[in-house]
């Protein structure tokens, strides 16, 4: 069946880890007959969680598409992971969403998850519904979880449902407020049922308080909800829609998925009260000279749409896109606006978990896929040429916890770099180095999950085992005394020998660089052996005399030395100065030196004493403290890159996942002698 885009709601599902968002997808699909069995995590059979990994852990991983058709309307789900090594995909799934529905769980309410969905959905300012799921389940207690949601979003949440439990405080039906009717789910079936008495007065309540919430939407209601008079039903659908489109009203509802309690009148409210792609608000965008703009969608605008995620399995690679004017057809020839290059659009998709329809037709607003388009990455724009407009980029998590990866058997480091770079098409929120001083092959994510999931991908999508371990941290090597040192070669063999002696002084220099210098006279070492000399230098320094890194800060002065007229050549010169090197480097009190990195960590204020107390446990020099406004405190410090390896990990435990934070580096300093020793020690065992 073909949708038009006032007919088209794109919602993502948000909230903690375990609250329940696939489960909830999947009674969806279910109650809708979008599919002939309701599906469970557990059972590894569920829609929207059909990667192998998801499977195995019992977790989403990736984002997923599920549409939903209900009442002549398609409702585009997009089931986003809980867990925080996965925040690249809700990301994804906010950026082409026109409303999230965030899941707090019965047992806990306003939980880390639901808080991070929040603050997600206030940055690209997105109407919400709030869904207070597991109403059903042992020791859940709605009364206590929704005071969680009162408390910290005040009169802003409209309550559109009033539960129905019995003596053990379990939920055993709902009343859908603004319909004054009440349900019960019997034998698979919603069924309705007369208001229990009890509960009469509770919906008198809650209605009001819509009324009033619905009052506040527009002064001609205002005057209507003052002068005494009721609202019709038309005219209450109407304030709760204005009031969802503006942000000052969030509805809750609850329910639960497992039963489907609850189910069929969160997608009425989703189709009732959430705007359609067109009723959104303006998206700033580039125009084709990278000046900002504001673009609003449109079914007769020429085609253009973005790419928001990316996936390649054994059947082919898919581009996800959400149409944003005109529509899509298959061999259209558009323009992608990161490359200017023209780009020919293969078979077009309608996705369901990992199920792929072939349309021949994506219309504006809808959120569909393209099959087989190597030359799109996610977060490009493709448009008419006519109108060529650039979608701001999705604003993924910096990289912030890394690790060296190796492959188990040796000589598969170009399979495991292959594979990274399959994988980092699909996941944008880690990159991945060679890192040509520490030897290493470098991988910088979100955290340990995530790490733990590409080596499972690695292993079954590309057949190469690898394992992680701690990066070496690289460190320098500088001296701090002046020393004079003569280096000389010398080796008869039959025929030529080889000859070169030379007088090198070694002192601190200004600049990082090596710093060549020569000051011999009277022509003790001709001319033309002065660039063997620095070059053997050059060799020298990439490897320290204390722990083999790299020297810096060396000014290398040639005053004197020999030469012979037979045996002298470039070769011996090279080799005579790296003698002159190991042997005037250690007498110049060499030292080791560390990098130093600015830390910007993000945190409630009520963390403020752990967190200092762990930073001087790092090492970390405090520089400053500032309230960004939001409750929270920004701590800026300057720590020892040696010290922060786990920190991604220690400060997730410290704030229960609330605190974020940015590292780069500044500096070298010199080490404290104790660590010193620890890294000469490691280097000197690497060797062995």
């Amino acid at each position: 069946m073909s949708y038009s885009a006032q007919n088209i709601r794109n919602i993502c599902l948000l909230g903690h880890g375990g609250n329940g968002k696939t489960s909830l997808a999947e009674s969806m699909l279910y109650l809708t007959g979008g599919a002939i069995r309701m599906g469970s995590p557990v059972d590894g059979n569920t829609v929207c969680d059909y990667d192998p990994e998801e499977i195995r852990r019992q977790i989403s991983i990736s984002l997923a598409v599920a549409p939903v058709e209900y009442r002549g309307c398609k409702i585009n789900v997009l089931d986003a992971p809980g867990y925080f090594d996965f925040a690249g995909e809700v990301r994804e799934a906010v950026s082409v969403s026109d409303a999230a529905v965030i899941v707090c769980s019965a047992k806990a309410g306003m939980s880390v998850g639901a808080e991070k969905a929040w603050d997600y959905c206030e940055e690209r300012k997105l109407p919400r519904i709030l869904y207070i799921s597991k109403t059903d389940e042992d020791n859940a207690d709605y009364n206590a979880a929704f005071a969680t949601l009162r408390e910290r979003f005040g009169k802003n949440i409209a309550p559109v449902v009033a539960p129905i439990w019995d003596e053990h405080k379990k939920v055993i039906g709902i009343i859908d407020v603004l319909h004054k009717r009440a349900y019960e789910f019997q034998n698979g079936k919603r069924v309705e049922i007369a208001v229990p008495e009890d509960k009469i007065p509770v919906l008198d309540e809650l209605y009001d308080a819509l009324k009033e919430s619905v009052a506040e939407t527009s002064e001609e209601f205002m005057d209507k909800y003052f002068s005494g008079e009721d609202f019709t039903y038309a005219e209450m659908v109407q304030g709760l829609r204005q009031g969802v489109r503006e942000l000052s009203l969030f509805p809750v509802l609850c329910g639960s998925a497992v039963e489907g309690l609850g189910t069929l009148m969160l997608l009425d409210t989703i189709v009732d009260l959430i705007p359609n792609p067109l009723e959104c608000a303006p998206v700033e965008v580039e125009d084709a000279d990278g000046e900002p703009e504001e673009y609003v969608l449109s079914e007769r605008a020429y085609p253009c749409a973005f790419v928001f995620k990316t996936t390649s399995d054994q059947y082919g690679k898919y581009s996800y896109v959400k149409v944003l004017s005109g529509s899509l057809t298959p061999d259209m020839a558009l323009v992608d606006a990161r490359t200017g290059e023209t780009v020919k659009l293969g078979r077009l998709y309608i996705m369901k978990g990992k199920k792929a329809e072939e349309v021949k037709e994506l219309v504006c607003g809808d959120i569909g896929a393209i099959g087989k388009m190597d030359a799109l990455k996610t977060g490009d724009t493709v448009c008419d040429a006519r109108k060529v407009v650039k979608m701001p980029a999705i604003p993924f998590p910096e990289p912030c916890y890394s690790v060296a990866i190796a492959p188990k058997t040796k000589g598969q480091e170009d399979k495991i770099a292959a594979g990274l770079t399959r994988l980092n098409e699909e996941d944008l929120t880690f990159n991945w180095v060679n890192n040509a001083e520490t030897h290493q092959m470098v991988v910088s994510g979100t955290g340990d999950m995530q790490m733990d999931v590409l080596l499972s991908k690695l292993k079954s999508r590309f057949g190469v085992e690898a394992e992680l371990s701690v990066p070496r941290v690289p460190y320098r090597e500088k001296i701090r005394k002046k020393v004079e040192v003569q280096g000389r070669h010398k080796k008869q063999t039959g025929g030529h020998g080889q000859f070169g002696d030379v007088w090198m002084r070694f002192e601190p220099g200004e600049s990082e660089e090596l710093e060549f210098c020569e000051e011999v006279v009277g022509g003790a070492v001709p001319k033309n052996y002065f660039p063997a000399v620095e070059k053997g230098l050059r060799e020298a320094v990439q490897h320290g005399v204390l722990a083999g890194y790299p020297v810096v800060n060396l000014k290398a002065t040639l005053f004197d030395g020999s030469y012979h007229p037979v045996d002298s050549s470039e070769m011996a010169f090279k080799t005579a100065v790296q003698i002159a090197y190991k042997t005037g480097m250690p007498q110049a009190s060499p030292v080791l030196l560390e990098p130093i990195g600015a830390l910007k960590v993000t945190i409630p204020d009520s963390y403020m004493g752990d967190i200092m107390g762990d930073l001087n446990k790092r090492r970390g020099r405090v520089m400053g403290m500032n309230p960004d406004g939001k409750g929270n405190q920004i701590v800026e410090a300057e720590v020892p890159m040696a010290e922060m390896m786990t920190y991604a990990i220690d400060l997730r435990s410290m704030t229960q996942s609330r605190g974020s934070f940015t590292f780069h580096f500044v500096r070298y300093e010199e080490a404290p002698q104790m660590v010193q020793e620890k890294a000469i020690e490691a280097a000197k065992a690497m060797e062995e």
